[in-house]
This record gives C-alpha cells, sequence and structure tokens, in this order.
C-alpha cells in the first residue's frame, strides 16, 4: 500500500476518495478516513472482520461533516474497540476546541476524547486549559446535549471574558487539582482551588463558576485577597462573586464572615461587598450574631452595619438597631481603664477624607451621632490636677453629638432638653492621686535602683510601664449634669 491510501475508522475502505466518509444520520457520530501519505500502513484483519491498523510518518484523520481533524506522528486503530490511539505531537481539531498532547486516544463509542501529557486545549472565547491530563466528551444527538471536559493533575484554565464592545477582558486564571468544564460557560473545580483575577486573589476547596449567571462560588474556608489600592481580606464559609456585563461587581460572604483591612475590620454573619473598578466601594454587614466594626479608633456594634468606602477608603459608617460605640479617651492627663461609649437606636460615624493619591495615611473619626435613646459615657480629666483618674460624665438624649479634633472628643453635644439627663461622677479620694497611679521614674543618678524599686513596689509594676491598678468609682456623690446649651427641639 503507498501513502495515498484512506482508511475510515468505522470499517477499513482501501482506495475510496475522502469524499465518501459519512456521518452516522441517527447518532451525529464521525466516520474518520485516515490518511498516512509518508509510509505504508500495517494492517491486520481480525477474526470479527474488522483490523487493526497501524501507521507512522505523520497522519491526518478527517471528519469533514463536523469539520473535525485529528493528526499524530504516529497512529494505532483497533477495530474490534472502535479506538484510536494517536501518538507524537497529537491534535485534535473542532469547531469549539483544539487539543494538542503527546498522547491522545479516541473512544468513538462513546465520542469522547482522552489527552494526556502536556496538554494544551484552547476554545473558541480564547480561554485555556493546560495541565497533565484531559478528557473532552463530544456534544452528540441523543447522547449529551453539551461538551464536557474533566482535567485532573492540577491544571490551569485562563478563562478569557469579553465586555459589552466584545473585547477581550484580562484572564481569570483557575488552578484546582480536578476541574470539570460544562459546555462553553460553567466551570467547577476542586482541591486546593486558586482564582486569580486583576487586582484580586481568591482561594478554597472548591469553586463553581457560571459565566452565564455571572456567578462564581467558592466553598469551604474560601479566602479573597483584594491587592488593589489599600489590600483587604475577606473569609467565610461560602463566597459569591458576582459579576454583571463580565465586571465584578458584588462579593458576598455568608456564615462566620469577616473582612479585614488597614482601615477596618468587619465581621458578622454576613458580610455584602460592593465592587466598582476592583476597589470596594461598599460593605453591608449583617447576621443574627450582630454586626461588628473596628477602626484605629473606634469600635461600633449593632444589629446591621452600612459602610461607604469609595475608592475603598472609609468614610461613613451607619450602625443600625441597637448600637453600640466605643473608643479610648484621651489618657495624656490621666490613667482610664474603661473606654469612652456612645449608644443610640442609629449611629453615624463620619471620617476624614483622604486624597486618593494618599495611600499612607489612615482616615480618623470627625463626627459620632447616636439618633434615638442615646446615652453617652466618657472621661475627662479632672479639675484636680493631682488627681490621675478621671471624672466620668454620663448623659443621655433624643440626639447626642460628639465632634473629634485629631481623632479625639472634642466636644458633646446633646439635644431634646425635656429628655437630656446625666451624672458627672468626680474622684476626690486620696488614692487616686498621681503619686499613687503614676510612679515617678528614678533618675539616672546614684541610687536609681533603690528608686525603681520602691516605686515598683508602691504600683505593682515594673517602673516606667503603665499602671494596672484598676480605676474604682470615687466615694463622691454624683452631681447632676448642667444644663445643655442646645436650643430645645420641637418634634414634627
Amino acid at each position: 500500500m503507498n501513502g495515498k491510501i484512506l482508511l475510515a475508522a468505522l470499517g477499513v475502505l482501501v482506495a475510496v476518495p475522502a469524499t465518501a466518509m459519512a456521518q452516522s444520520p441517527r447518532t451525529g457520530r464521525c466516520a474518520y478516513n485516515f490518511a498516512a501519505p509518508n509510509r505504508p500502513l500495517s494492517l491486520n484483519k481480525l477474526p470479527t472482520g474488522n483490523y487493526n491498523i497501524f501507521a507512522g510518518g505523520g497522519v491526518t484523520g478527517t471528519c469533514r461533516s463536523k469539520g473535525l481533524v485529528i493528526t499524530a506522528d504516529s497512529l494505532e486503530y483497533y477495530g474490534d474497540e472502535s479506538r484510536t490511539v494517536l501518538i507524537g505531537r497529537a491534535t485534535y481539531t473542532e469547531p469549539r476546541l483544539r487539543l494538542k498532547s503527546n498522547l491522545l486516544t479516541y473512544f468513538e463509542t462513546d465520542e469522547r476524547v482522552l489527552a494526556v501529557q502536556n496538554v494544551d486545549a484552547r476554545l473558541p472565547s480564547g480561554s485555556t486549559i493546560e495541565g497533565p491530563q484531559l478528557e473532552f466528551l463530544r456534544a452528540v444527538p441523543r447522547i449529551r446535549p453539551r461538551q464536557l471536559a474533566t482535567a485532573i493533575g492540577r491544571p490551569t484554565i485562563n478563562l478569557v471574558e469579553r465586555d459589552a464592545q466584545g473585547r477581550a477582558q484580562p484572564p481569570v486564571k483557575v488552578t484546582g487539582n480536578t476541574v470539570w468544564l460544562i459546555g462553553d460557560s460553567v466551570v467547577s473545580a476542586q482541591g486546593s482551588v486558586i482564582v486569580v483575577r486583576p487586582q484580586l486573589t481568591a482561594t478554597g476547596d472548591s469553586i463553581y463558576g457560571d459565566a452565564g449567571s455571572g456567578l462564581l462560588r467558592i466553598m469551604r474556608s474560601p479566602r479573597i485577597v483584594g491587592t488593589r489600592g489599600r489590600p483587604f481580606t475577606l473569609v467565610g464559609e461560602t463566597i459569591d462573586l458576582i459579576t454583571r456585563r463580565r465586571k465584578l461587581e458584588q462579593v458576598l460572604a455568608k456564615s462566620k464572615a469577616e473582612a479585614q483591612s488597614e482601615d477596618l475590620n468587619l465581621k458578622s454573619d454576613t458580610i455584602d461587598m460592593r465592587v466598582t473598578d476592583d476597589l470596594l466601594q461598599r460593605a453591608i454587614v449583617w447576621g443574627r450574631s450582630r454586626a461588628y466594626a473596628t477602626s484605629p479608633t473606634q469600635s461600633v456594634v449593632a444589629d446591621s452595619i452600612d459602610v461607604l468606602l469609595p475608592g475603598q477608603r472609609v468614610r461613613e459608617l451607619r450602625a443600625i438597631r441597637n448600637a453600640s460605640a466605643e473608643g479610648m479617651p484621651d489618657t495624656t492627663k490621666f490613667v482610664a481603664k474603661d473606654r469612652d461609649r456612645l449608644t443610640g437606636d442609629t449611629i453615624i460615624a463620619i471620617f476624614d477624607s483622604i486624597p486618593a493619591r494618599d495611600t499612607v495615611t489612615r482616615p480618623r473619626i470627625r463626627q459620632l451621632h447616636a439618633l434615638g435613646n442615646a446615652t453617652s459615657l466618657r472621661s475627662v480629666a479632672s479639675s484636680d490636677t493631682t488627681i490621675c483618674a478621671p471624672t466620668q460624665i454620663y448623659a443621655r438624649g433624643r440626639v447626642i453629638d460628639v465632634q473629634f479634633r485629631a481623632g479625639v472628643v472634642d466636644s458633646v453635644h446633646i439635644v431634646d432638653r425635656d429628655l437630656a439627663r446625666g451624672v458627672v461622677a468626680e474622684p476626690t479620694d486620696s488614692m487616686y492621686r498621681c503619686s499613687v497611679l503614676r510612679p515617678v521614674r528614678a533618675s539616672a543618678a546614684a541610687g536609681a535602683g533603690a528608686g525603681a524599686a520602691a516605686a515598683s513596689g508602691a504600683s505593682g509594676q515594673r517602673p516606667g510601664t503603665p499602671p494596672t491598678t484598676p480605676v474604682r468609682a470615687p466615694a463622691s456623690t454624683p452631681v447632676a449634669l448642667p444644663p445643655t446649651s442646645a436650643p430645645p427641639t420641637r418634634r414634627p
């Protein structure tokens, strides 16, 4: 036989033109013709009447009705099994897939392709699959409506998305121990999965993605790290990434969700984050376990919290229902263990704005507003300069406004005089004298060691360290809070 002999994979047809190839009209399966122009073919007839065929020197198989072409350095065809093995630089090409590998096996019975070693698959969208092994099942009428692909051995998939104008966007890279593709739009992966988007990386045990609905779900110990602008980290038991018009718009963490950043930490059952141009713009936090928000200067807890972060920078925070905010008082003039506290039905915190080009400065709190059944407990320096314990002021009213300067409370304004109530508790006991609460450092002169030891023994602390003696409530009679300077507010 010479190199012009053509062989059909479903039965051997010797010296039959390529135009005689046929596809089964009922099953939609291909009948391949193979050509080996460079070397003779080896044919072994089997008792069943089928042939085993062996060819080398470059082999090409075609199924023109489906636009399928397979090539390899050499070919083995087993007639009874309807199985074709392509060895060396094997390729499989059809309108929906181009596949390359060192070894490729085609199973005609179930229209299945198994590629092994140095697998490189490309889809029409531009997406690629690379790995050690890929199994591909063609879409065949009455057998399977959509094509299926399974890649094992920790493959890497680059998913190419296009915007509304059809322009290719930066690819999304997916790596996992096992990856499945269903049709052109559904992808799932399992086993130490890593998803890399522009400026965002997600990890978890498994993922499921549907390009049609725009959903990418990460399950079992998911974790998302945003690297653009100010980095943030999001964790939960399940995290959904939702895209619309091929752009990431929402990240939803469910169950034991927690988001951490340089400016603000959020924690609750559910965290809903809104994204624009891969930058976090808003975060909504809620759940039965209550919502928590912590900044470098304040901590807030409520039934739900809504945070505005234009350009991924904290600008405004709203804590709704049973809200409470706490912050450390200015302790430059006294020793205080308790934190200042503000409560109300709703608390609004406003932070200083920072220029977009400033990537170092942290936003400071500027205002706190407590609305509805508001209370305030804060510590201020005592009028007696020899007293180092703070004077504590408790007040309540319909609305309380707190103004800050350089991150420290500057003034407190109470609205609705009819409801305003409060007490002032000022320490007078000698145990609150500065000499007791703040031991003086021993000098570096002779006898410093003895002085330091004495100071340490008196305070129970090492010299130069803050004392831990608790500040007890003073044995003084509470004094009524002076009248507020705010004018009465009429109810609507």
